[in-house]
């Protein structure tokens, strides 16, 4: 159940991305809006002329910061509830980005956290390689990324998300991402399609008398469909065994195997409207020479994305 959503807002119109689609999640759930903006520090603001700024004119400055920024977060709410009757909460607060976040968080209960992969403020800060990126690994709750545009956002459009994609990588730890995924498409009435993306089985050429190699290469190139195939059937018997259960709570899941070197890549080829609107997966998954997501799948399919990435961080290490 949705019940709080926390969008982190930095003044700027990419920032504002994030809320049509949070807007569609608030009216469908009942949830309460928060929206959150964190004040620049003023000696970054001012930092051409820190001599000349006494503690009096800083608590004039910040003062001014302070409702400047107020009055921004009432006419965004003023936008949101013109649009839809949705109860909107405005917070000003200051701090270090992420860990305000992160903080408020957990002091609203949020059950999710909306907002762009990148946005620009007065000193054209960046969220995504900064901000996203420490929230990604460390928020408390789901985090849903939108990728914004040069257009404004429009407060007073239904974004279409009908099709979720939840790649898998065969773990436990992948799999987390499920009930999250569940819930929120449901409320979307969504139908879902589970991914899998296996590794091409790889060859070497043999090397012997020139009139046996065709003969040794025909039979090693036998040997490598039949082991693909392999692969591909318990890919495909392991999603299927995925998908039965969520069938049975009535929804719509199919599911595909790609066999691609570049999971990210085969997961972004796919990911494209109107085939898939948003794509849900954990932020990492197995270790070692096997691991699929954090640092490698996840982290590109965030940054190159043009559907929204609901992302959520296992409870537990594998």
């Amino acid at each position: 159940m949705y019940r709080s959503i926390l969008v982190p807002l930095d003044g700027s119109p990419f920032g504002e991305h994030a809320l049509p689609l949070a807007m569609s999640i608030a009216r469908r759930t009942g949830a309460t809006l928060h929206l959150l903006n964190i004040l620049t520090p003023i000696a970054t603001l001012y930092a051409e002329a820190p001599l000349f700024i006494d503690d009096h004119l800083e608590q004039r400055l910040r003062d001014r910061q302070v409702e400047s920024q107020e009055q921004y977060l009432e006419q965004v709410a003023r936008r949101i509830e013109a649009a839809s009757p949705i109860k909107v909460v405005k917070i000003v607060d200051d701090g270090e980005i992420a860990p305000t976040i992160r903080a408020h968080a957990l002091h609203t209960k949020a059950d999710l956290i909306v907002m762009t992969t990148h946005g620009r403020g007065p000193l054209g800060r960046f969220w995504l390689g900064s901000v996203a990126d420490e929230l990604v690994r460390e928020s408390p709750v789901p985090l849903l990324l939108i990728r914004p545009t040069k257009e404004t956002a429009d407060l007073t459009r239904e974004p279409s998300l009908k099709h979720i994609m939840v790649p898998l990588d065969g773990t436990e730890l992948a799999e987390q991402m499920l009930p999250n995924a569940v819930e929120l498409g449901r409320f979307l009435d969504a139908d879902f399609t589970l991914v899998r993306v296996v590794q091409p089985v790889g060859t070497l050429v043999p090397g012997g008398e020139a009139g046996t190699i065709g003969f040794q290469v025909q039979t090693l190139l036998d040997r490598i469909d039949t082991l693909q195939e392999q692969v591909v059937k318990e890919a495909r018997e392991y999603l299927e065994r995925k998908a039965a259960p969520l069938r049975q709570l009535g929804l719509k899941v199919s599911w595909r195997v790609d066999v691609a070197d570049q999971p990210a890549t085969a997961i972004l080829h796919d990911a494209v409207p109107p085939i898939i609107d948003m794509v849900a997966m954990e932020t990492h998954g197995r270790r070692g020479l096997a691991r699929l997501f954090l640092g490698s799948v996840a982290d590109k399919v965030i940054r190159a994305a043009t559907v929204p990435v609901l992302v959520h961080h296992p409870t537990t290490a594998a």
